[in-house]
């Protein structure tokens, strides 16, 4: 290799190097979502850096810039401005799901990755869009769930593909609250979550989507043949305009999966249970699982788990998404993150939304 090709062979391999250890510039698109804290403790690390914020909404801003020790110079009125003023790497959405695409749309064209709120669109028509815009211009385009960074669902994943449970015959999932109104989110976030045209839905979009992610990971990647899905709205005075109760049925070929998503519990939960043919898994929590297996008619022996956080990056949204967009991680194909697995839970979305409307048990084209 002649002198000058080895100095800039040098030269790009150092500025390549440096590249990976400097922060992950973000950029955060709205702040009317509940979640919104997440994007701001992520920014005390060294290893994310908040370089612009989209949000029209001053007052609000000024909140959470007091809050959290931020300068106002940081905040712009449109997404379109932050994004040629910041040229941030990713950009976090945290407004309504309704925005998600408008988020696509503007940073797609500049190779800019896209990390959402679950679900990942209001319609499967938004969702159609979004992923055609991420293929073209090769940008991820990953969705953040709570539930992912569950020690407990990847302890139930394991159990579930070691056979020591046999195979999967049922699995159900049931998430939810007393209701957003009732626990208390904030006024922002109250506006839209119980807004039909900006959150797609009521409960059924808003913790429907947590089981047929799951399910989907779990079942690695199948869709379902069928969705039956039945919806109604018992608590009309806090949500007038949507479904607060919603269970959704999958049928898989050897399968079935039961989604109840609710904004009635009494009490606060996301957990899952998955019955193979010999044994049963209860994630009873994000932290602690059970694991029966059968003995006899109705006898069982039971291990109890108490389980540690996930391994990095596997155990925050912000580390998983320096780790994905550096190159430093490829996600299994349906990973919980993934577009693959989340295009397959709107459709999931879409189909239980024309179940219920529909009275009729609706299936899914065969690809």
């Amino acid at each position: 290799m002649k002198p000058i090709f080895l100095l800039f062979f040098l030269f790009f391999a150092i500025n390549q190097i440096n590249a990976q250890d400097k922060p992950l510039k973000i950029g955060v698109a709205g702040l009317n979502h509940g979640h919104v804290g997440w994007v701001f403790t992520a920014n005390k690390r060294a290893d994310i850096e908040i370089v612009g914020i989209a949000e029209p909404n001053r007052e609000l801003a000024e909140r959470y810039m007091k809050q959290h020790g931020l300068s106002m110079d940081m905040v712009f009125d449109t997404l379109e401005e932050m994004l040629e003023k910041t040229q941030p790497e990713a950009v976090t959405g945290f407004g309504s799901t309704f925005a998600h695409l408008e988020i696509v749309q503007k940073c797609a064209p500049r190779g800019i990755h896209v990390m959402v709120e679950k679900p990942l669109a209001v319609s499967l028509e938004h969702a159609l869009e979004m992923k055609a815009l991420a293929e073209k211009h090769n940008i991820h385009l990953l969705t953040n769930y709570e539930t992912t960074w569950y020690p407990s669902n990847e302890k139930a994943y394991e159990i579930l593909h070691s056979g020591q449970i046999g195979e999967a015959r049922k699995i159900v999932v049931r998430d939810g609250h007393r209701g957003p109104k009732k626990i208390g989110v904030g006024p922002e976030f109250l506006e839209w979550l119980t807004d039909p045209e900006l959150n797609g839905g009521g409960a059924l979009m808003d913790f429907g989507c947590y089981g047929a992610n799951l399910s989907t990971w779990l079942m690695n990647g199948e869709r379902p043949i069928s969705v039956t899905a039945v919806t109604q709205q018992l608590n009309p005075a806090d949500n007038p305009k949507v479904d607060d109760e919603a269970t959704i049925i999958l049928t898989y070929p050897d399968s079935q999966t039961i989604v109840e998503a609710s904004w009635n519990w009494p009490i606060g939960r996301k957990d899952m249970e998955i019955y193979g043919l010999t044994g049963a898994v209860f994630a009873d929590n994000g932290s602690q699982l059970r694991l029966r297996i059968a003995e006899g008619y109705d006898g069982f022996s039971e291990e109890k788990f108490d389980l540690e956080p996930r391994k990095s990056p596997f155990d925050d949204p912000f580390m998983m998404l320096l780790s994905v967009v550096r190159g430093k991680v490829k996600l299994d194909n349906f990973d919980l993150s993934s577009l693959e697995n989340n295009m397959i839970v709107m459709e999931i979305l879409q189909a239980a939304k024309e179940s219920a409307e529909g009275g009729r048990t609706v299936y899914l084209s065969k690809k």
